[in-house]
């Protein structure tokens, strides 16, 4: 798949290694149009084909702050900021390092290098116990030791995966938790238990469908579970059951090109989906477990790296080959802003586990190898 070359401007960096002092820059904010004491987003104007870049009379967004230092492109995001912790964000880059930011003082306070300078393509961290996983392409899922100071990998779980489909983890109880990972074959989703690293199933479709290009896994309120959603090279997504090992429903060919990320809220039973060209493909789960595709929502340039939800439920951010951040208000995907700040294509998005939705922060990370940081529709802004 062709992209043009975009110019890249000059980012500075420092060196990755605990302890290095990581440069910050922080935007000046613009004036005017203020929603909760924070900048308002630029907002978009729908036209009648549903794309979304026409502008209002609004000033543009700015982001409150920008980190650097990571020196490679920034491929996967994650926060961490439980009431009573550190706010910290996580980040995996193309050179194998991730970073952990303090959101405080706006700088890196750990530098960790696990996966023999192999691209890092997702990191998370357990719900219950706040520890820290990571994926690289040197094949291998690593969990880390972080407690009293230290930076070491304690366990570390094979794939046999060289592709670039991030794990999903699901909590199945009290210090028990799936793991989902793609597998040695091209069309493989394995199925681990944590912490004991065993091997609950292999699920393969029958179909040839091409690389397993996203999962995520979710535990429904009623009937059968755990469930995994699953999209593949050639743009179907299925709707696994894990436990009997078969599928339950499959949408074939819902975008004429591969299914790049997907994200889905297991409270609202519905999901959306991104790939190569320029269509968002949204679907809802019905209540016999059946994928039911609705409205295609189009995009102006193609490409969207990654797709996160807002933890309320209310806003959906798609990080942009064009190198734009665009949110949409996720109740009905109506578009409500484009974030322009990177020189060249954003490769992942986040949003805080803020417990104050003052504090509720976005964050995107770019190949221009600096994570923008934005606070943007908080306290009760109208998202449609």
């Amino acid at each position: 798949m062709s992209r043009s070359r975009m110019p890249r401007t000059r980012v500075s960096a420092c060196a990755s290694r605990p302890g290095a002092k990581v440069a910050v820059s922080k935007s000046k904010a613009r004036q005017g149009g203020l929603v909760g004491g924070v900048n308002r987003p630029r907002l978009s104007r729908k036209k009648t084909d549903g794309t979304s870049d026409h502008m209002m009379s609004r000033p543009s967004p700015t982001p409150i702050y920008t980190l650097r230092g990571a020196a490679a492109p920034l491929n996967t995001l994650h926060f961490s900021c439980q009431q009573g912790t550190q706010p910290l964000l996580y980040s995996g880059s193309g050179k194998g390092s991730i970073h952990v930011w303090n959101l405080d003082s706006r700088r890196a306070e750990t530098v960790l290098d696990g996966h023999s300078g192999s691209s890092v393509i997702w990191v998370s961290t357990l719900q219950s116990t706040g520890a820290l996983l990571s994926q690289g392409r040197d094949m291998r899922v690593c969990l880390w030791d972080l407690s009293e100071g230290r930076a070491e990998v304690s366990e570390s779980l094979w794939t046999g995966s060289v592709g670039f489909c991030q794990c999903s983890t699901l909590e199945t109880g009290q210090g028990a938790w799936l793991l989902a990972c793609p597998g040695e074959q091209t069309e493989e989703i394995k199925i681990f238990a944590l912490p004991g690293k065993t091997l609950v199933c292999s699920l393969l479709p029958r179909a040839k469908l091409g690389m397993v290009m996203c999962l995520q896994l979710w535990q429904p309120d009623a009937g059968p579970g755990p469930l995994l959603l699953a999209g593949y090279e050639d743009g179907s997504l299925l709707l696994w059951d894990v436990t009997q090992r078969s599928v339950l429903s499959q949408a074939s060919a819902t975008l004429p090109e591969p299914l790049m990320c997907l994200a889905f809220d297991p409270q609202r039973l519905k999901g959306v989906a991104g790939s190569s060209d320029k269509t968002l493909q949204p679907w809802v789960v019905d209540q016999n477990k059946n994928l039911q595709l609705t409205d295609p929502v189009t995009l102006v340039n193609p490409g969207v790296s990654q797709l996160c939800i807002r933890g309320d439920g209310k806003l959906l951010a798609s990080a942009g080959w064009d190198h734009r951040v665009r949110v949409f208000g996720w109740k009905k995907l109506r578009p409500l802003a484009v974030l322009q700040h990177h020189a060249d294509m954003v490769l992942g998005v986040a949003f805080s586990d803020h417990q104050d939705p003052r504090q509720r922060l976005l964050a995107a990370g770019s190949k221009d190898q600096r994570i923008s940081l934005w606070s943007i529709y908080n306290e009760g802004a109208d998202t449609g």
